[in-house]
């Protein structure tokens, strides 16, 4: 089986990671799988659409050794084998909503590492393992409207996706000037009825005031549906001006 298209998605066990990693499966697709569980029906299918499917079981909050490790596979591969190569950065958490006076020093870091330090640490290993690759590369950052908009008891979420979206800007200046230099986009996907809003529907209302909010976007009918949700980010990966803005919005 011959692929020429590489994608390493992280965070593909459920929610709109799971919905973009089971689209991306079509022949001449060798897509690469980060999650803190392996996905049986995803590797079946990945048989019926005659893609080439790898499942790295990590947990995302010790990502020094998951990014050592994607490295170490990337050099490991045929430089010239590949067309395309994409690292999609999806994982991430909303912790327990709560006001920074009232959190967990555990927690705290666990959602600084998995929505910050990993995407930095994977996207490190895949532009450096890659840089001498023939393939047009890309880094897609899942963001958020709250790395742009503060909102109250989502500190280290607002903090992590506002993070991504800045380091975004800088990585996009140092592959401007380099040779074949990767394109990096971090987009906010818009609303996605996926587990985190579950979470926020069911924070402890004295804790998160705003929980009446996404209460009524699920009651009004506005949330997106991963698949649906999940077409519109590879439709916007696919396109031809995809990291002339580095931080951008489905929606826009």
């Amino acid at each position: 089986m011959t692929s020429s298209r590489l994608t390493i998605i992280t965070g593909a066990s459920r929610g709109l990671g799971r919905a973009m990693a089971e689209q991306l499966l079509q022949p001449g697709q060798r897509l690469l799988c980060i999650s803190r569980q392996a996905d049986e029906q995803l590797a079946a299918r990945a048989r019926e659409a005659g893609a080439e499917l790898e499942q790295w079981q990590l947990d995302l909050s010790d990502p020094v050794p998951g990014a050592a490790r994607l490295a170490a596979w990337l050099q490991g591969l045929e430089a010239d084998a590949f067309d395309s190569a994409t690292l999609i950065n999806n994982a991430g958490t909303v912790g327990r909503p709560r006001p920074l006076s009232e959190a967990v020093a555990s927690e705290l870091a666990q959602a600084l590492r998995v929505g910050l330090e990993a995407p930095m640490l994977l996207a490190s290993a895949f532009l450096g393992a890659t840089k001498g690759w023939r393939a047009e590369r890309k880094v897609l950052n899942i963001s958020s409207g709250l790395g742009r908009n503060a909102m109250g008891s989502q500190a280290p979420y607002c903090a992590a996706k506002a993070g991504m979206d800045h380091f975004s800007r800088a990585v996009a200046l140092e592959e401007k000037a380099a040779a074949n230099g990767a394109r990096i986009v971090s987009l906010a996907p818009g609303i996605i009825d996926t587990d985190m809003q579950v979470a926020l529907r069911g924070a402890e209302a004295d804790m998160f005031p705003d929980r009446v909010r996404f209460e009524k976007f699920k009651a009004d009918g506005l949330l997106d549906s991963p698949a649906s949700a999940a077409a519109k980010i590879l439709k916007y990966l696919a396109r031809p001006d995809f990291g002339n803005n580095p931080v951008a919005d489905i929606r826009d």
